[in-house]
């Protein structure tokens, strides 16, 4: 996994690059974006702070990976992050990474590399986060919604984005942010 592992570093700097390039602005401006455009829209709003800790998912699982461990998403920002993470990798394959040649060349190749199905299988208790794509389920993100409920999906409001799930240990605080 030394490529996803790689991949995720890449995510966070384009993350961190996108906090400084447009601040506060709403996604969805005229402006290019390298990262933030493609969360749920309920996300395109939020402010540099909370774009801020949502970089600094992609670090926590890329320190996750590089320590060796697994990385298991605390949060719904964690759980964005590592799906953005293996949907960039999947896309990149199936371009022959293009232009991503010489960053990755020197990595060794493992045999799960490619393993995508196998990776959301294991590397997540559910794929609820998704839902928040469909335009038709908008609403589903609050608690008190109907099919959330029904579903017991959770609080996947942007403000309960860095509160660890109930079953999770939630990461350290003070940690530092990289950028």
């Amino acid at each position: 996994m030394p490529r996803v592992v790689d991949l995720a570093a890449l995510l966070a700097d384009q993350a961190f690059d996108d906090v400084i390039a447009h601040g506060d602005d709403p996604v969805g401006s005229a402006e290019l974006w390298m990262v933030f455009d493609a969360f749920p829209r309920i996300t395109w709003r939020q402010d540099a702070i909370w774009r801020r800790q949502a970089a600094r998912s992609f670090d926590d699982l890329r320190a996750d990976l590089a320590a060796g461990r697994w990385p298991q998403p605390s949060c719904a920002a964690d759980e964005m992050a590592l799906h953005l993470m293996l949907t960039t990798a999947q896309a990149a394959v199936a371009d022959g990474w293009s232009g991503l040649e010489d960053r990755f060349s020197g990595l060794p190749e493992h045999p799960d590399d490619l393993g995508w199905g196998m990776l959301v299988d294991v590397l997540f208790q559910d794929t609820d986060i998704l839902a928040l794509f469909d335009p038709s389920r908008d609403g589903i993100e609050a608690p008190d919604d109907d099919e959330n409920q029904y579903l017991g999906v959770g609080d996947y409001t942007p403000s309960a984005w860095f509160t660890p799930f109930d079953n999770m240990s939630p990461r350290d605080p003070r940690r530092p942010f990289r950028r």
